[in-house]
């Protein structure tokens, strides 16, 4: 199998690229901001903790938003 290259990509899927990144990139700053400016007691578990999970992927930040916070 073939390795992709960036000029091989359509400028649509360029796009759609650069765009999953951005999502991702706002969804992590989001996440960070909000662990940083919230009081220990309001978020289940550590706060170190939700700081590391969310560098770890997409997912990282939207498990905080779900299930970090307390309501």
């Amino acid at each position: 199998m073939r390795k992709v290259q960036w000029s091989d990509l359509t400028a649509t899927q360029r796009r759609g690229l650069v765009l999953a990144g951005i999502v991702q990139l706002a969804l992590l700053g989001a996440a960070l901001f909000d662990i940083r400016r919230r009081p220990a007691d309001q978020i289940k578990g550590s706060k170190l903790l939700w700081t590391g999970l969310s560098f770890v992927n997409f997912v990282g930040p939207l498990a905080y938003f779900l299930f970090g916070r307390k309501r």
